[in-house]
């Protein structure tokens, strides 16, 4: 059997990783061991930059915004925070817009923010009364017999708590029967 170089198909990689390492400096974009390593540093480097330019933009529009909120008299920690209680959900980019381009917009969500913090006490403590009604209002509809609603782990355990023999290898529509 004759032997068979594989001319061709190296040719064509290392022209591929030529091509891609057009324009580096020197004996990058000349020669072929050269500029292969550099192409691989290269795509590290992009898909780590890919991932740090989120948060530089990030640190960008919370700088830009704080600037803002200084302007009227708030810090910027404040500022989220009543935007937070006032229930404004806003994200920093749009914010950063808001401050550059519409001044009179941004001093309005300012404002609300003061009023949230001002009244946050009270709206903290509304919620707390809202989650001891739901907590309260699980307990009762678990008590309710509503069983085809939950999971098989909790049909389980109602099952042992009832005392039923042999709920451990029950399936679900059993332990429904047995339960009722």
């Amino acid at each position: 059997m004759a032997r068979v170089k594989g001319g061709t198909v190296s040719k064509t990689r290392r022209r591929k990783v030529l091509k891609e390492a057009k324009g580096y400096f020197g004996s990058k974009h000349r020669l072929y061991k050269t500029a292969q390593e550099q192409v691989f540093h290269s795509g590290a480097y992009a898909y780590r930059d890919r991932r740090q330019k989120k948060r530089d933009f990030r640190k960008l529009w919370i700088t830009r915004i704080n600037a803002a909120c200084r302007e009227n008299e708030i810090s910027y920690s404040k500022f989220i925070n009543g935007l937070n209680i006032a229930g404004v959900t806003i994200n920093r980019k749009m914010l950063s817009e808001l401050a550059i381009d519409n001044k009179e917009a941004f001093k309005d969500l300012v404002d609300i923010a003061k009023d949230a913090l001002k009244s946050g006490k009270k709206a903290e403590n509304k919620e707390e009364e809202k989650k001891e009604a739901k907590a309260e209002t699980s307990k009762e509809e678990k008590t309710t017999n509503d069983y085809s609603k939950m999971t098989l782990a909790e049909l389980k355990n109602l099952a042992k708590e009832q005392g039923i023999k042999g709920y451990s290898t029950m399936k679900k529509d059993e332990l429904l029967a047995n339960l009722k």
